[in-house]
């Protein structure tokens, strides 16, 4: 049995089982929800970057010093009115150290009276700080040790101080502020949903489905954070991939389905061949969407593959629910599908549009070389700032709102930019409590001029381990940061080694993100070579071509990198930052482009199969390049527009979130969209099919006769078409002549 004819099965199944498949689904959805809603999420930020020095002084701390290998917490204090020396300030304050200093696995809290550079208490006496220690990392404390924190300082709050948290505890476990953007992108879906569908009813279905599978999705992934480090950037990938594909998947099925009544076809039928032909393009992209986000486990980084893999599930569930769900939502409905229609929109979506799309397809197939060259001219115009992206070291989650953020601006207020970012110097000492080296990595580090202040020196209880403070005068995002920690790396700490023996290696989170940076930059590379040979691959299975997998390689290439582009001119070069809610420009997160390259690769080729599918499909009919180029943009433009549309709606809402990083991703996959759904679907793909001619097509022969047969949204195996209207004839017109006909038995 061929997949066609297996989805077509599975459709008419779903559709005659309407009401089974439904409560399946809606008991399977509830339950994993429920589940899911009352495990809550545990979500935390694990960067460990295997083989990197930050991982390696780590590893030197949990071995040979474990009490300084914990994780870390920041409380800020501050003084709404008045100074912190207050008798009632001071005893809120006293109180919650006191308080802290007893909840399970804190090993110590500084003194913000004594001096160091971990704690303290600003000249004016209006912002005090302490550090937390934990005798355990991240993995292990996750997001119950923030909360149980955040609890015990509330009567500081209510006493009439700010009270605020930081540090890698609270940082790395705390999920971005929720600011509703879903429900904007989501509204923008159902306006362009009715528009193109013309019909209540038609619209909705879309959009159930989606709800449905994200709601599951997100509780999986919810449930999953129990037994992994999921990072807390998962939940929103995997909100922006599952409603975008999930409208998306459903739109290409309900609109197979809406033309296959059109036919005059029975319910059954148009079913199981929406869910055979659309629905088997669904199948494909969403496993080519899923195979080029695993890609992300080639950058060597397990967070950034951990994101990727995780956010998945959410396309996985979208592409059941399409194929499942959808068919028995339609069963139920069948030809109530176009109830509630309204005017125009209705009568506009019902009919083989010849206006625009008719004229638009012509001139780009009879003007093949302007086109190119103007598609060109647009993408490579976008494309310019890519040149000058500079990746930057800060990779946290949280907005500009949020308690973390707060508490980062009023250290920076009170007492430089620098304690948010402080080194950790793990020095392995050739001998027992070696003072001398110690000592002169004091002295080396403390002479540097970007260096404002080294603590004391903490030794092991072996003596063969110390470990070094030291406070930049830069902020941990920036360029001067990182820049001291290459130095130290490169210049100030190996005479030191060669002199004494002992082995300095410089750790910390800012450390730690600066390898993270220099291994993105790295690995990049490599990423793009593996996802787009995949990607290769793939199409070459699907449309037996070795040239138009080759052009789609490269012009989804071009889209994406037309992206890189608007999001370096809008974030780093700061042209939109006051319309993206930012207070000015910022570098880019060192990872944001390896997880937008393998989403937009995976998504690009949604629209390259519906589209070469139909230009494939005409062009087996008579062989003539021009018409079935003309044909495949005429018939596919508008369904493929409206899907673009609700992607772009859906990623750009994430624009509102308060989190750069989130912000940086939906405005990069909106624009990405928008380039790929307008010049390269409609311009520059049908532009280099037409000047290529039949050449499209080539294959050798020996490849030819060892690669497995596909037929994505092709007829050929389904069963004779079982017609509702007893005789009817049906026409393909293009541009007022008929290209063929199909004729349907009597009933």
């Amino acid at each position: 049995m061929s997949l066609t004819t297996g989805l077509y099965r599975l459709g008419r199944g779903a559709a005659r089982r309407r009401f089974l498949v439904l409560g399946v689904w809606v008991l399977v959805a509830g339950a994993v929800f429920a589940a899911g809603r009352i495990a809550g999420p545990a979500l935390v930020d694990d960067f460990r970057i295997p083989g990197s020095e930050a991982e390696r002084a780590l590893d030197v701390l949990r071995a040979r010093f474990p009490e300084q290998a914990g994780t870390t917490a920041t409380i800020v204090f501050h003084a709404r009115t008045g100074t912190l020396a207050t008798p009632a300030a001071m005893a809120a304050i006293e109180g919650t150290l006191q308080r802290v200093a007893g909840l399970p696995h804190v090993v110590a809290v500084d003194d913000p009276t004594a001096t160091g550079g971990e704690a303290g208490i600003s000249r004016d006496r209006t912002i005090a700080f302490t550090t937390v220690h934990y005798d355990e990392g991240l993995t292990r404390l996750g997001r119950a040790a923030a909360d149980r924190l955040s609890a015990v300082v509330a009567p500081a709050r209510a006493a009439g101080l700010q009270v605020e948290l930081g540090g890698p505890l609270v940082e790395f476990t705390h999920l971005p502020e929720p600011r509703g953007s879903e429900i904007v992108g989501l509204t923008a879906a159902v306006v362009v949903l009715f528009l193109a569908f013309g019909s209540l009813t038609a619209m909705g279905l879309p959009i159930v489905t989606a709800l449905l599978g994200l709601g599951t999705s997100l509780a999986i992934v919810w449930l999953i954070s129990h037994v992994g480090d999921i990072p807390t950037l998962t939940p929103t990938l995997a909100t922006m991939l599952g409603l975008g594909v999930g409208i998306d998947y459903s739109l290409f099925i309900v609109t197979r389905f809406r033309e296959g009544l059109g036919r005059g076809l029975a319910v059954g039928d148009a079913i199981g061949r929406a869910v055979a032909t659309a629905g088997q393009a669904v199948l494909f992209a969403g496993f080519t969407v899923m195979v080029a986000i695993w890609g992300l486990w080639v950058s060597g980084i397990p967070f950034v593959g951990l994101i990727g893999s995780v956010a998945s599930i959410a396309v996985l569930v979208a592409v059941a629910a399409a194929l499942t769900l959808l068919p028995a939502l339609l069963g139920i409905l069948g030809r109530r599908v176009d109830a509630l229609g309204i005017g125009w929109p209705r009568r506009r979506s019902q009919t083989d549009h010849q206006g625009i799309w008719a004229r638009w397809a012509r001139v780009v197939a009879t003007h093949p070389w302007r086109s190119l060259v103007a598609g060109l001219a647009v993408v490579g115009t976008l494309m310019v700032p890519m040149f000058s992206m500079r990746l930057g070291l800060d990779v946290g989650v949280a907005g500009k709102d949020s308690t973390q953020a707060r508490a980062a601006a009023l250290i920076a207020e009170g007492f430089g930019p620098g304690v948010n970012g402080p080194l950790l110097l793990v020095a392995e000492l050739p001998t027992p409590g070696d003072a001398s080296a110690v000592q002169a990595v004091v002295a080396a580090v403390r002479s540097d001029p970007d260096v404002a202040a080294v603590t004391q020196p903490a030794v092991s209880a072996n003596g063969r381990t110390a470990v070094v403070t030291a406070i930049p005068r830069s902020a941990r995002g920036s360029s001067a940061t990182g820049d001291l920690v290459e130095r130290l790396r490169e210049r100030v700490l190996p005479p030191i080694e060669r002199e004494t023996g002992a082995t300095i290696l410089v750790g910390g989170a800012t450390a730690l993100f600066l390898d993270l940076k220099s291994l993105v930059a790295g690995r990049l590379v490599p990423l793009i070579a593996t996802v787009v040979a995949l990607s290769f691959v793939l199409l070459l299975l699907v449309f037996r071509s070795v040239l138009v997998p080759l052009k789609a390689a490269i012009v989804n290439g071009l889209s994406i990198a037309a992206a890189y582009g608007a999001v370096v001119a809008a974030f780093q070069w700061g042209w939109g930052d006051r319309l993206l809610g930012l207070d000015g420009p910022v570098a880019i997160v060192s990872f944001v482009p390896m997880v937008m390259f393998a989403i937009l690769f995976g998504l690009s080729m949604d629209y390259e199969v519906f589209l070469l599918s139909r230009v494939r499909e005409e062009y087996l009919v008579d062989r003539d390049t021009v018409e079935s180029v003309a044909t495949g943009i005429r018939s596919t433009a508008r369904v493929i527009t409206s899907a673009a549309l609700v992607m772009i709606a859906v990623f750009l809402s994430f624009v509102l979130n308060e989190s750069s990083t989130v912000k940086m991703i939906g405005f990069g996959l909106a624009v990405a969209v928008l380039v790929d759904a307008t010049v390269v679907r409609i311009v520059l793909v049908p532009s280099t099919m037409v000047l290529l001619g039949h050449a499209n097509w080539w294959l050798p022969g020996w490849l030819n006769r060892i690669l497995p047969g596909l037929d994505i949204e092709g007829e050929g195996s389904l069963p004779p078409i079982e017609p509702r209207e007893p005789y009817q004839v049906f026409k393909m017109a293009h541009d007022g002549h008929s290209k063929r006909r199909l004729r349907l038995p009597p009933r």
